[in-house]
């Protein structure tokens, strides 16, 4: 039996930019090795795959190596999946059961608005091994507390352009520290309100292109240093994306674009 699935690009509206989701439909239920196998094959960021419930979609994800607790991009990808697809009505709620409990999205306006749990942060003092790797002077450096959903360093540095210029060292990165790193600063323009770069070597992701579990840090963290509950991010890989943050008490809104480049079937399930 063949088993749809989607390349969708999220956060951006152009073809070819932002970050590629695989979306996957099962009917039944899959093993995880068999939804590892397939996301290595598809062998982009996050593979994302949706089986019905009552009330909703089980949803997981997967990169090339792991399986992950939690990803914007791929959950951005799924909504929109689901709309395009016809397998929920336009004006409905998508509600996704995961790892990190029931998220929600829904359209707003042309973008879409993803209910996401804000990821706290508490100042934290980088490996020294990673300060090498990645080559940077931080203003300062913050990480995720113990027990969190994700564990992530926020590493700010005092220019975009010392943002966008960084070409860290990806082998000792992953020697250095077991958990994803963003750079981050204040945008010079005024388009956007921060910019950032997220690296998730052990992730089997150097650098990840568009990163919505990023921005659930990112967002409680330059709303108390910009006094603004309303922001928006620029994530300055090379393919870029947008990605609008809302802080409502613990939880973020993400809102963002996604546009589908392909469509098609596996046509093995491994068997």
């Amino acid at each position: 039996m063949e088993i749809p699935i989607y390349q969708v690009d999220a956060f951006t509206s152009t073809p070819f930019a932002g970050n590629p989701a695989a979306v996957c439909f099962l009917e039944r239920a899959h093993s995880e090795e068999w939804m590892q196998r397939v996301a290595a094959e598809m062998n982009l960021a996050e593979t994302a795959f949706l089986s019905p419930l009552d009330d909703g979609y089980s949803l997981r994800w997967f990169t090339p190596t792991v399986e992950v607790p939690l990803c914007g991009h791929a959950t951005l990808a799924s909504a929109h999946t689901l709309w395009e697809s016809g397998r929920l009505p336009v004006d409905g709620k998508a509600r996704f059961h995961t790892a990190s409990g029931l998220l929600t999205a829904r359209r707003a306006g042309h973008l879409i608005e993803l209910d996401f749990p804000a990821i706290p942060t508490v100042p934290g003092q980088l490996p020294e091994a990673a300060h090498a790797a990645l080559g940077v002077a931080p203003v300062a450096v913050y990480s995720t507390p113990s027990g969190t959903v994700e564990h992530f360093f926020v590493v700010e540095l005092a220019a975009e352009e010392e943002v966008r210029a960084a070409r860290p060292d990806f082998r000792a990165l992953g020697r250095a520290v077991d958990a994803g790193v963003i750079l981050t600063a204040r945008s010079s323009s005024a388009e956007f309100d921060f910019v950032s770069r997220f690296f998730a070597v052990n992730f089997g992701i150097d650098e990840d292109p568009v990163t919505g579990a990023a921005h659930c840090c990112l967002a409680p963290y330059w709303s108390g240093k910009l006094e603004k509950t309303e922001m928006t991010g620029y994530q300055a890989s090379a393919r870029g994306g947008v990605v609008g943050v809302r802080i409502e008490g613990d939880r973020v809104a993400l809102l963002g674009e996604a546009v589908t480049v392909m469509r098609g079937a596996l046509i093995s399930d491994g068997s």
